[in-house]
């Protein structure tokens, strides 16, 4: 089975981040331009939360706020899951959909080495189920 690790290698190991300090429309504008649905919320180097699309539409559009006058800090997720880099992707999966959360920190020694979304997670599992398939027809034509 495929590895965060694997996910990463493929897709790159870059992370967006923003301040606890800069506005909520800031992070959404650096969401947009990046093309990215969350983004890690940092103070220098060290990690201190991750805010998502979800939070904005939850805690600022649904509560009548707005985001040019809202603190990151003041929403963002300060409780975030964390994984390794030799987690499974199925792995990866479960925990998503317990936890019901769509990004995932990495971190390898306590340094943030990347972030993996849901939709990293279903088209590495698409990919291999495919690719699986595709062995499966060659094994099968091979033996007729």
């Amino acid at each position: 089975m495929r590895t965060v690790r694997d996910i990463l290698n493929e897709k790159g190991s870059e992370v967006f981040a923003i301040t606890p300090e800069a506005s909520v429309y800031q992070a959404l504008q650096l969401m947009a331009d990046k093309n990215v649905g969350a983004l890690m919320v940092l103070t220098g180097s060290k990690v201190v939360g991750l805010i998502s699309e979800r939070d904005y539409a939850r805690k600022v559009v649904l509560k009548g706020r707005f985001s040019r006058d809202v603190p990151v800090q003041e929403i963002m997720s300060s409780e975030i899951v964390r994984i390794g880099p030799e987690e499974d992707v199925e792995g990866c999966m479960t925990l998503m959909t317990h936890k019901h959360i769509r990004h995932l920190p990495v971190f390898e020694n306590e340094r943030l080495i990347g972030l993996i979304s849901i939709g990293d997670i279903v088209k590495t599992i698409i990919e291999h189920k495919e690719e699986t398939i595709q062995q499966l027809e060659k094994y099968i034509k091979g033996h007729r």
